[in-house]
């Protein structure tokens, strides 16, 4: 009975409004697609209109929008009920590489080891201490499988412990809005305070008093753009505004700089930011800017004793390292330590009493420097591997000769070192575990070049099972991001596995809009040259057609987000090269998300993609965005992602994008929407659960290739 009525609800469902009838059997061909009513939408600028026939999604509080994510997520569900036990054998495969007990590797902070662990099965952590040493009792300061009960969604971050090590301030979004609740805990009597703090960026910073905490709010759009003063123990209402970021370019951010004297408010824009300061032990005094905003001057400070060192890119587009007295912040009396460099990318810096740790970028392959402040020696970490990524971690402790870094690689589980940075010895804390079976040795990884249609040259990182053959018949899934400087680096994804364990190949496309080879890569991929992003990936899919890695009837391409915008791109661009497409939260409607600058993230990007308002930058974003680009031909078979509460791209992009490739598209291959009705754009909640996610979409995969048995 109960099943029957089950059959009956999805029945219904499907045929509400927009729905004609339907099969449920997922192999019958007369189940029908959701079909989206349409209601022109006239948008006007620069004289010329484009019409929105889904508009109306936009309005999330309407019932018929709801009804018609309902039915989407209905008729994915029935055109992939036949590969549900294969779904879960991958769903148990993925998790099962995961240590069920698992723990991280404590980190000493102001006499205490900080760590993390898992009880098994646990979707959620348990944060602890241990006082002294490793073997000391264990402090438990926040139980979040306990605190995560009856939620949907539940994310804690920001921990932050006070200078006296008595109190614990968290934040907690139960929405996945990216909207946190501050929240405060006595560590000697395990008690909550009342002081709970709305609608926050979630990253609390103490002063040294031990009763006051900084902390950042949002605008309408979402946008850091305040900053606040609270004494424990006094009512919200009470908090005093420190800083309001009136540029709606910008938002801001606030951190406490490793010697412990300063909090440090940053605002940033795509390629401009200012810092100021705030004495932590006077933390009632107004702040100091340490260097006024500049068009194009992005810079950031550390702390050292008494003198300032400043990563900037003043002069110097891929960053060089500068140093300023404690007193004379000012541009002026800035003295270069590092120069520019063109064939290196500066990404960052730590610093210690005796040593500055170099984060650096050569030929697009991460590099760590240690330089020794009292003798001015350096050197680099040395690695084995041709492509890997390597990076500091936990380093908490100002007066250390310990540095903390972290390594992977394609085949190469993450492994977590103490380096002497005298001595140059290197201690392995902890490797992955990565369940029984696997051995690195049964996998190779490669490094290629790819030479693309206006002579660059992009590099591409491939892993794949030894044994394969280069006869072009493999199942290949290729990989990119490509905006906003971020980069792809090869890290090691025990998830991949389940598909290189069964014949693919996968690939990441290093492409321009990324930083990967500095920051001429970033600006080659971006406003007016945004094209080459694309272009970029599309070469990147031929090159391993040409050099037999796959075929077009094998070949899959996956984004997600602003790897979603490149996902549609191409799907508009080279619909004929790909199998299936894997669009996940992907943003598609361009013009008419950049002309709204109440929706989140839109004023602080016009850096990012050029403000339509301009006919020049209209015209550019037009041609390739692609909701707007949508013809009547073939498309590859697609499946689409999306959360409902995601706040960086609204859950009706995405679904107007199906809805209006559904009308228009002229073949019979698969589209899918999978609508998440409890998260946002980061997906679920909890180390298992987001794998139910990934072993939908690999099923969609194995199912257009046939293999789902």
């Amino acid at each position: 009975m109960k099943q029957l009525r089950k059959e009956f609800i999805l029945f219904m469902l499907l045929t509400v409004l927009f729905i004609g009838s339907c099969a449920m059997n997922s192999n019958d061909q007369n189940v029908k697609p959701p079909v989206a009513e349409k209601i022109a939408k006239e948008l006007t600028i620069h004289g010329e209109t484009r019409i929105d026939n889904y508009y109306w999604m936009n309005e999330k509080e309407n019932q018929k929008v709801m009804d018609y994510l309902n039915a989407e997520n209905a008729y994915k569900n029935a055109m992939m009920k036949h590969t549900e036990d294969f779904q879960q054998e991958l769903y148990d495969e993925i998790t099962g590489r995961i240590k069920q007990d698992d723990n991280s590797v404590p980190y000493r902070k102001n006499g205490y080891y900080y760590y993390y662990r898992y009880e098994k099965g646990a979707e959620y952590p348990i944060y602890a201490r241990k006082k002294g040493n490793l073997n000391a009792n264990e402090e438990v300061l926040l139980n979040v499988p306990e605190l995560a009960k009856g939620y949907k969604y539940y994310r804690a971050t920001g921990l932050s412990i006070s200078t006296n090590n008595q109190i614990l301030a968290f934040a907690v979004d139960t929405v996945s809005r990216r909207k946190y609740t501050i929240h405060f805990k006595n560590l000697k009597t395990n008690k909550l305070y009342s002081d709970n703090i709305p609608n926050t960026t979630g990253s609390p910073v103490w002063a040294n008093d031990n009763k006051t905490i900084f902390y950042t709010t949002k605008d309408h759009t979402l946008r850091a753009y305040k900053v606040w003063k609270h004494k424990l123990g006094t009512d919200v209402s009470q908090d005093v505004e420190v800083y309001h970021e009136t540029d709606n370019t910008f938002s801001i951010y606030i951190n406490k700089s490793l010697s412990g004297k300063y909090i440090v408010l940053t605002s940033y824009s795509t390629l401009s930011s200012e810092e100021k300061l705030i004495n932590a032990d006077n933390p009632d005094k107004p702040y100091v800017i340490f260097e006024k905003r500049a068009k194009d001057h992005e810079y950031s400070i550390f702390h050292h004793i008494n003198k300032f060192y400043i990563l900037t890119n003043y002069n110097a587009k891929n960053f060089r390292l500068m140093e300023t007295s404690e007193t004379e912040p000012e541009q002026k009396n800035w003295k270069e330590v590092i120069p520019h460099r063109d064939d290196v990318l500066l990404e960052g810096i730590d610093v210690f009493k005796n040593y500055l740790i170099l984060s650096e970028r050569i030929k697009g392959i991460s590099q760590l420097r240690v330089i020794n402040l009292k003798n001015q020696s350096d050197h680099y970490i040395k690695f084995n591997e041709e492509s890997y990524v390597a990076f500091t971690s936990s380093n908490h402790e100002f007066k250390t000769e310990t540095l903390r870094f972290q390594y992977s690689s394609m085949t190469t589980p993450m492994s977590t070192f103490d380096y002497n940075m005298i001595t140059k010895d290197r201690k392995l804390l902890k490797i992955d575990e990565v369940g029984r079976d696997f051995d690195s040795e049964n996998y190779k990884s490669e490094r290629v070049w790819v030479t693309v249609r206006d002579g660059a040259k992009v590099p591409m990182s491939i892993v794949y099972k030894k044994g394969i053959k280069k006869d072009g018949q493999n199942p290949l899934l290729q990989y990119a991001y490509g905006s906003y400087g971020a980069n792809v680096n090869p890290y090691f994804s025990s998830k991949v596995l389940s598909l290189l364990d069964r014949g693919f190949v996968y690939a990441i496309a290093h492409v321009r809009g990324s930083s990967t080879m500095g920051r001429m890569w970033y600006e080659e991929g971006k406003l007016l040259k945004k094209k080459n992003t694309f272009n970029d990936f599309i070469d990147c899919s031929e090159y391993l057609i040409d050099q037999k890695y796959t075929c077009s009837e094998k070949l899959f391409a996956e984004g997600g987000s602003a790897g979603g915008l490149l996902m549609g791109a191409i799907s508009n661009m080279r619909p004929e090269l790909y199998k299936g497409i894997l669009a996940e939260v992907p943003w598609v409607d361009v013009i008419t998300t950049m002309l709204d600058e109440s929706i989140p993230l839109t004023t602080g990007e016009f850096d990012e993609w050029g403000n339509p308002k301009n006919k020049e930058y209209y015209d550019y974003m037009l041609s390739y965005s692609p909701y707007d680009n949508v013809e009547a031909k073939d498309y590859p078979a697609m499946l689409v992602t999306t959360g409902l509460h995601d706040s960086q791209v609204q859950y009706f992009e995405p679904t107007k994008w199906v809805a209006k490739l559904r009308d228009m598209k002229t073949d019979k291959n698969l589209l899918l929407l999978d609508i998440d009705m409890s998260s946002g754009h980061g997906g679920s909640s909890g180390r298992f659960k987001k794998y139910k996610r990934t072993a939908f979409i690999y099923a969609f995969m194995f199912n257009l290739l046939g293999l789902v048995d």
